[in-house]
């Protein structure tokens, strides 16, 4: 126990302690190096020294042993070791070089005269140039350790020939005399080691004459290079590779306990089981207000209350206002929940909580709670203050969904949040607020009142919300003085943000790519459909029967939307390959519409007819380019059919197949509502709609040919054209005074063509996206 009057006792023991474990190492390392002094010792080589007396056979024996060792003897009996990385790639080398015969010892002339005499015949000439210390010798235990200063290094060559004897019978027949000198009366290759080399050049040529092959070989044996032999204790090297990891496990594991005794404190072994939150105060803050948050008036002024009652609480209190202890905030991605959550963090003046769902999940059960009751164990020491939960639904997805039980991990960390939230010892002064885009998913305890009171739903901006956001965006970027924003807005139907967000610096980096100095409207134009649809292929290379498919295919969408009364006028028909469409007719609404009437989606359906028929009439053959129109009609058709109950034989009846998921806490086996027999009046219903509006295509595209005739040379020649210039050739305009002509488009050259692959090259309808809502129609 600690002393209550000295506080410092308990760490003093606790210093003393481990400073006894240190002292102890120290002693038995000493006392390891002490009795290892005794032993033998090993030269050890570096690979230079090594293969150096491999070729010039002073090695008596060797061993391989495991992937980087070599082990054996010189033959004046020393031992010697050599660890090599790269063994396993020369091993097979080194096993064959000791294996060759011992080096017998001639002179030059004696060897050339044996050559010219025809009694030997070499093979290969091997020179060994070598780089050594002036007191250096080529004998392993002579090797200097030390060595005084040189006065500069020595170098030399040595000469080993392989040669071939003859046999006996075979020398005496052709030259009686004896030869030179003799070598074993086996004949068979025999390794020589020549002394006494005057010009070294002159040996060697007239060995290359003789048939012999020459090979090279430099060696720098001199101390400085790291190749000197070093003296190293067996028993000592025996332990360290033996007994030391195991030493410092132990120490380790003392390190470890004596942490785990101070787990509380910040910074041990143990505080994985602590809050991961990220803090911000009014030092520390975002520096993102309200004003930088744009087109979510309705959210901001929902949690701009939460802010304001943080910093004048009494103002609620006197008439009895209860803060509220959660926000819920719900949105497609990139709707601007995490922007705003920064806003907040910015504009109040309280300690704000930043973390993610998945910060507390980890593979050790237990530690998710235990993050939660620690982080609202700092909130409620910092009380008032906010608590932002990320992505929520990482850990709020509904209990006994799927295959888990109750002690699954999420499980405990969500329970550990609704007794936090709204437990029995719950504190006053602390708001959580979430994100999340899938609220369906969440457990419906966690959404009650009294734990989730709001949920603030942002959805995509209209045409004024997107207006603002671009206007924030643009206050960063320098714009030129043909912007309009109010058309940008309108033109970017479905987008978020986030999407426009990206529009923005899209453009900016287009406008420095260019070497521009201003953002201007074509800029926002171009990075309008890039971030939505792709980049332009300006560089395929496209014959000229492929762009007039696929000319005669826009051409038939961009008609049928200017002829149709319930479907949006065109904006923008282009035959310019950009992402996987191939081509694309943009149709633009003239206002914000929040209701999808039948009338108009029976125009929908007709309307994404029009390219393919167009294509059957005046191409005389029809395409996969209509295979994304083709599944985009179908899905409204059963839309309407199944989900909107706008078929007067099935009737107002919800037949749409369960599109949840088994594991999200949904009944199992539930698939299908209804009957074979119902489902196949849905197919008929199905197949009748669509088959009405093809025809009601067909006898648009009948009624206007002249019309498509024009707009889509007009495509051929211009490749894009616009919405003005759509109406003006159906007015009667000629193809060639609509604008200054470019250069025709010859046949197979780097055309900005499109026509529709397949439905996998289309861009797919973005999700919560009503099928058939106004966009880019893919080729």
């Amino acid at each position: 126990m600690p002393d209550p009057k000295n506080p410092q006792s308990d760490k003093s023991r606790r210093a003393r302690s481990f400073g006894s474990y240190a002292l102890f190492v120290l002693v038995l390392v000493a006392i390891l190096l002490t009795m290892g002094g005794r032993g033998s010792k090993t030269l050890v080589l570096s690979q230079d020294l090594y293969e150096y007396f491999l070729y010039t056979g002073e090695i008596d024996s060797q061993k391989i042993e495991g992937a980087t060792d070599i082990n054996g003897e010189f033959k004046g009996g020393k031992e010697f070791t050599v660890r090599l990385l790269n063994l396993a790639e020369k091993a097979s080398l080194y096993q064959q070089i000791k294996a060759q015969s011992p080096y017998q010892h001639v002179g030059s002339q004696a060897l050339l005269q044996a050559v010219d005499g025809g009694w030997y015949t070499p093979e290969l000439v091997r020179v060994i140039s070598e780089t050594k210390d002036p007191n250096g010798e080529h004998t392993a235990v002579a090797l200097p350790s030390g060595g005084p200063a040189r006065a500069e290094d020595q170098h030399g060559d040595r000469l080993f020939v392989r040669v071939v004897a003859k046999p006996e019978a075979e020398w005496r027949t052709a030259h009686p005399a004896e030869p030179v000198f003799f070598l074993p009366a086996a004949s068979g290759t025999v390794w020589l080691e020549v002394e006494d080399v005057g010009d070294m050049g002159q040996v060697l040529s007239r060995l290359s004459t003789a048939g012999a092959q020459r090979e090279q070989l430099f060696f720098d044996i001199r101390k400085d290079k790291g190749t000197t032999l070093r003296d190293s204790n067996t028993l000592l090297t025996n332990f360290l590779f033996m007994w030391v990891p195991w030493l410092l496990i132990f120490v380790v594991f003392l390190v470890f306990m004596r942490q785990m005794r101070n787990q509380g404190a910040a910074g041990g072994v143990m505080s994985f089981g602590r809050s991961r939150a990220q803090l911000y105060t009014k030092e520390n803050h975002t520096n993102i207000t309200f004003d930088d948050v744009a087109g979510a008036d309705e959210a901001k002024e929902e949690v701009r209350e939460v802010v304001e009652f943080l910093k004048n609480p009494g103002r609620f209190t006197r008439v009895g206002g209860r803060i509220p202890r959660g926000v819920l905030l719900v949105g497609a991605p990139g709707c601007g929940k995490t922007l705003l959550a920064k806003a907040i963090a910015g504009e109040a003046e309280v300690p704000f909580f930043s973390i993610s769902g998945s910060d507390f999940v980890e593979m050790f059960v237990g530690v998710g709670a235990s993050r939660v009751r620690d982080l609202f164990k700092q909130a409620r020491e910092s009380s008032p203050c906010i608590i932002f939960l990320d992505e929520i639904d990482a850990v709020g997805r509904r209990r006994g969904s799927g295959l888990g039980g109750g002690h699954d991990e999420r499980e405990q960390t969500l329970n550990a949040i609704l007794v936090e939230m709204d437990g029995f010892g719950t504190d006053e002064g602390i708001i959580v607020v979430a994100a999340t885009n899938r609220p369906d998913v969440l457990d419906p305890a966690l959404l009650r009142p009294g734990r989730f009171d709001r949920e603030v739903v942002i959805d995509l901006p209209d045409v004024k919300g997107r207006e603002e956001i671009l206007k924030v965006h643009l206050k960063k970027v320098k714009v030129g003085a043909d912007v309009v924003v109010s058309t940008v807005a309108r033109s970017t139907p479905g987008y978020s943000g986030a999407d426009l967000a990206a529009i923005i610096n899209e453009a900016a980096i287009m406008a420095a790519l260019q070497k521009k100095d201003e953002v201007s409207m074509e800029h926002l134009e171009e990075a309008r459909d890039k971030v939505r649809y792709g980049r332009q292929k300006k560089s395929r290379k496209i014959e000229e029967e492929d762009r007039r498919i696929t000319a005669y295919h826009e051409a038939g969408h961009a008609v049928l939307a200017s002829v149709l009364p319930d479907v949006d006028d065109p904006h923008k028909v282009t035959i310019v390959p950009r992402g996987r469409a191939l081509g694309s007719t943009m149709i633009l609404p003239d206002k914000e519409s929040y209701h999808m009437q039948r009338r108009k989606m029976l125009g929908q359906l007709a309307w994404a007819f029009g390219g393919r028929v167009s294509e059957s009439v005046f191409c005389g053959d029809i395409s996969a380019g209509a295979a994304d129109d083709i599944r985009r009609a179908t899905e409204i058709a059963r839309a309407m059919v199944t989900e909107l109950g706008m078929s007067d034989k099935i009737g107002p009846i919800n037949y749409a197949e369960r599109m949840g998921s088994d594991f999200l806490g949904t009944e199992l086996m539930s698939g299908k509502w209804h009957s074979e027999e119902t489902a196949r009046l849905i197919d008929e219903e199905v197949e009748r709609l669509l088959k009405e509006a093809y025809q009601t295509a067909e006898r648009i595209v009948s009624e206007n040919r002249a019309s498509i005739e024009k707009v889509a040379q007009s495509l051929l020649v211009y490749e894009t054209i616009s919405g003005e210039e759509i109406v003006r050739l159906m007015k009667g305009a000629p193809v060639e005074g609509l604008r200054p002509a470019p250069a025709l488009v010859k046949s197979g050259s780097t055309a900005e063509k499109a026509t529709g692959a397949s439905g996998a090259s289309a861009p797919r309808t973005k999700p919560g996206e009503l099928p058939g809502a106004p966009g880019l129609s893919p080729a």
